[in-house]
């Protein structure tokens, strides 16, 4: 059995190899707020990745993965990070549905979804949010009803990321007529690419579109396109939000530690530094990021040991905070330079664009005024808020 330390250099020989050519340009593109950043050249790359064995690599041999453990996951994560190699553009598709479909899914419903999600052949994207059940996603109101042999679906789902580049979504919807909350809810498979859906991008603080509206006007799949049993999707959903907080977190974490690196260094170059109150943020800045470090390794442990604990809820919160107030301070180390934008086309440096798309941080995947009432009601017992 390969060792960590092996599996680690393999990753790192392999990526220093392929990132060079026209793939060595796509170093640093991508990621939240900058997903328009070549996104057919990464895609490609992901292909390529794909025909080397290195997608899904956490995912059973069985279904198209290489079974690597939590650590090497991790390895393969941090090593990928490092590399400063492109965001990926299927990872909606890998760490979200694919372990959702290992876990809940049919053997047909494997067959049929996972190989093309290793090979990066369809896109998924995920269809929870609504304009009025954002973080309270047990109020979703997107119905969908059994019609023969196809589940018909309307309604709308907002801050859908990457959907107007995916061919498929999973969708929470209400299945059972006068049903409310997390009950009467199933979890379906809803192809993007057919009459009945409309996918509107929103255009954001930084100005780019990757995040969507998406409507369904009595849209159709088959009904074999709903995961586990009908009403029983709550249970399903949470799973998939239990996969979204895994080890892909100590990749994030590499390129937190490489934006606090760049503010570190332009305060060094125009003289912020020599202001102890920045110094003092910055100090504060390095030791919120071993935290978070350190709070990702606790639930990894949770999630090694079977059982994950509140550190998903207590890391969400932290480290969206901490993120927002990195782009604060770079601001700030900036000074009035920050508030001008380069010479047409008048696009964002790396710095503003920190500012403007952490803003949404502390909003999306569970608002911090969410994940505060989960910790204090489901963690510490607290008495539950006040509902009308």
């Amino acid at each position: 059995m390969t060792s960590v330390e092996e599996f680690r250099t393999e990753v790192r020989t392999w990526l220093r190899a392929n990132l060079t050519g026209e793939f060595g340009r796509l170093r640093g593109r991508g990621g939240p707020g900058r997903e328009h950043e070549a996104f057919a050249e990464r895609l490609a790359w992901e292909r390529h990745m794909a025909a080397a064995g290195w997608t899904c690599v956490g995912w059973p041999e069985e279904y198209g993965g290489r079974g690597a453990g939590l650590e090497q996951q991790v390895a393969f994560h941090e090593e990928y990070a490092l590399a400063d190699a492109p965001a990926r553009v299927g990872h909606i598709g890998e760490q979200l549905l694919g372990p959702t479909l290992i876990a809940f899914g049919t053997p047909e419903q494997r067959a049929r979804f996972l190989p093309p999600i290793v090979a990066v052949e369809e896109l998924w994207c995920q269809g929870y949010s609504e304009p009025d059940a954002g973080s309270d996603l047990a109020n979703v109101r997107t119905r969908a009803r059994l019609d023969g042999d196809a589940w018909v679906v309307t309604g709308q789902k907002t801050w859908t990321s990457l959907a107007h580049e995916s061919q498929w979504c999973f969708v929470v919807a209400r299945t059972e007529p006068g049903s409310t909350r997390h009950r009467g809810l199933s979890y379906l498979l809803v192809p993007l690419d057919q009459p009945g859906v409309d996918v509107r991008p929103i255009t954001q603080l930084t100005g780019t579109r990757e995040f969507n509206e998406v409507f369904f006007d009595e849209a159709r799949t088959p009904a074999a396109n709903i995961v586990g049993a009908p009403g029983d999707g709550w249970r399903t959903a949470m799973a998939t939000l239990g996969f979204e907080r895994g080890v892909s977190t100590l990749g994030q974490q590499v390129g937190f530690r490489r934006e606090l690196e760049a503010v570190i260094a332009r305060a060094r170059s125009n003289g912020a530094a020599r202001d102890p109150l920045i110094r003092d943020r910055i100090a504060r800045a390095w030791t919120g990021l071993e935290i978070i470090r350190c709070n990702a390794l606790r639930m990894l442990d949770g999630v090694a040991a079977g059982a994950p604990g509140p550190e998903a809820s207590i890391g969400k919160i932290f480290w969206a905070t901490w993120h927002r107030e990195l782009g604060e301070l770079a601001m700030d180390v900036c000074g009035a330079d920050g508030m001008l934008a380069a010479g047409e086309p008048y696009d964002l440096d790396d710095f503003q664009r920190l500012f403007l798309f952490s803003r949404a941080d502390t909003i999306y995947a569970g608002s911090n005024e969410i994940q505060r009432n989960i910790i204090a009601e489901r963690v510490l017992g607290l008495p539950k808020e006040a509902r009308p």
